[in-house]
């Protein structure tokens, strides 16, 4: 259900909110709010994940139009009947001892992400001009080239999709349609797609269902575009002058020393099926592959023909894989960004990029050897460059570590099946695995930094959970990548 903002009334592209409580008064959020912050999911969200951008001196105000996440900055108090208002007895009590200092989950359950729409358009195909920009708000937008971003190429072939991309300093949402119509002049089929921008793609998924039935509105009534006026006017972004889209990813003083860039801000996934369990399952062994070409900040591009909406999870899967939490490492990496969707028109765009994950179903990508470093078809996962090849093969300790993660995941099910337990999900195990994998390399390595004698040997590669022989090429590229310069690698590790 989408949720009613706080700040205008019951409009009519909204759903009528569940019943209040007896007596009038709306339950208190937070104990709610908290019951979130200790959920599997909200604990990865503690270890800082909604922050990409972090230094020596602290947090930074995060700019979208590089990062990828953010919300609002936060203010320091909440207005009057907000969720994060202390009630009058609380504030009297608080009064009388004084000010406290406020706990780390305190701040977070009072702080909120806002939404922050920035447009809303209509895109439609036109049997003579092809995709075609229909209508938008506002009218001043620059919407250039979103109408081969809202319907891909070759969505004729299927009736419903969803897209996740980017416009410049904003993500995107679209949800597409294909009706058949009795029409000489529509050729028989009417395809439209009705999409939104925002500058962080965590909150995106909150307007899914409104999208998919504006379309279906816009395909058996073409032009009625009221709802969609009155979604924008209550969920219109308030940004600063001049539209650069300066946002920071939670209140600085919340996060602390934890936040850190090498952590992707989670996404809200709708497939009913789970995103992580599908990709894990849809690629087997491959994961590993994938895993440390993440890991090492490859640009990857993945193909697939449409629907789009499962590869655009498959972009944010291979985002999770790459996850750190441990403050200050990574900082001086590239940041590992997810583009979702793209096409030709953003073939300028990624050749700037120095790290990226995006997908498309353009298949002339393929030919465009300089814009990936690893190119993924289906199910195989290739590259053209010669130092890259030999991370393609499986080693001992990959294949290890997929039998344990598939273990875990029977263990889950098992345990779901007979225990009822409802609070543990494969999503959690699955980025967890991975989390918990990486911050284990980086802790072993920081250990052998901070050493008398900063050698990695085969021990410590085995306390990485690596292959001492069949990971020496993975090992000798991400110590370079990620500034290891002053530690020795022992002969030992000789090349498989």
């Amino acid at each position: 259900m989408v949720e009613r903002s706080d700040r205008a009334p019951l409009l009519d592209w909204e759903e009528v909110p569940s019943a209040e409580k007896p007596g009038g008064g709306a339950a208190p959020t937070a104990p709610h709010a908290k019951d979130r912050l200790s959920s599997p999911s909200n604990s990865r969200a503690l270890s800082g994940c909604s922050g990409w951008s972090s230094g020596p001196g602290g947090p930074t105000p995060i700019r979208a139009a590089s990062d990828g996440c953010g919300a609002p900055p936060a203010t320091s108090s909440a207005p009057a009947g907000s969720d994060g208002a202390l009630v009058p007895a609380e504030e009297e009590h608080l009064s009388d001892v004084g000010p406290r200092e406020v706990s780390l989950e305190e701040r977070m359950v009072n702080w909120e992400e806002k939404d922050q729409i920035v447009s809303v358009f209509v895109v439609t195909f036109n049997t003579r001009s092809g995709n075609m920009l229909e209508w938008c708000l506002p009218k001043d937008m620059d919407l250039e080239g979103v109408e081969f971003k809202a319907i891909a190429s070759g969505s004729h072939r299927v009736t419903t999709d969803f897209i996740y991309f980017r416009k410049g300093s904003y993500f995107g949402l679209a949800c597409f349609a294909n009706m058949a119509v009795e029409s000489t002049v529509e050729r028989g089929a009417r395809m439209k797609s009705v999409g939104i921008l925002s500058p962080s793609y965590t909150l995106l998924y909150r307007y899914m269902s409104f999208l998919e039935h504006q379309v279906r509105l816009q395909l058996q009534s073409p032009g009625h575009y009221s709802p969609l006026e009155a979604f924008y006017e209550d969920k219109r972004a308030l940004l600063p002058p001049g539209g650069d889209a300066v946002v920071t990813a939670c209140p600085a003083n919340a996060w602390g020393a934890a936040i850190n860039h090498s952590m992707h801000p989670e996404m809200k996934i709708t497939h009913p099926a789970g995103c992580m369990s599908q990709f894990i399952r849809f690629f087997g062994e491959q994961i590993m592959v994938l895993w440390k070409l993440a890991l090492l900040r490859r640009r990857i591009l993945i193909f697939s023909p449409p629907p789009v909406g499962v590869v655009c999870y498959r972009v944010y899967c291979c985002c999770c894989l790459a996850n750190i939490s441990i403050p200050g490492v990574g900082v001086a990496v590239p940041e590992f960004r997810p583009f979702f969707y793209v096409n030709v028109a953003d073939i300028s765009a990624l050749e700037n990029e120095l790290s990226y994950v995006a997908c498309t179903t353009e298949k002339i990508f393929e030919e465009k050897k300089d814009l990936y470093d690893v190119y993924v078809d289906n199910q195989n996962v290739k590259t053209y460059r010669d130092g890259l090849k030999p991370l393609l093969r499986l080693s001992t300790a990959d294949r290890e570590k997929y039998r344990k993660l598939t273990e875990q995941r029977q263990m889950l099910l098992y345990s779901q099946e007979e225990n009822g337990d409802c609070v543990s999900s494969e999503e959690d195990l699955f980025i967890l695995f991975f989390l918990e994998q990486n911050n284990r390399i980086f802790q072993t390595l920081s250990e052998v930094a901070g050493s008398t004698d900063p050698t990695v040997t085969q021990e410590s590669v085995r306390a990485m959970g690596l292959d001492p022989h069949g990971d020496r090429l993975f090992l000798l590229h991400l110590l370079e990548i990620y500034g290891y310069d002053t530690l020795l690698v022992s002969e030992q590790l000789c090349c498989s």
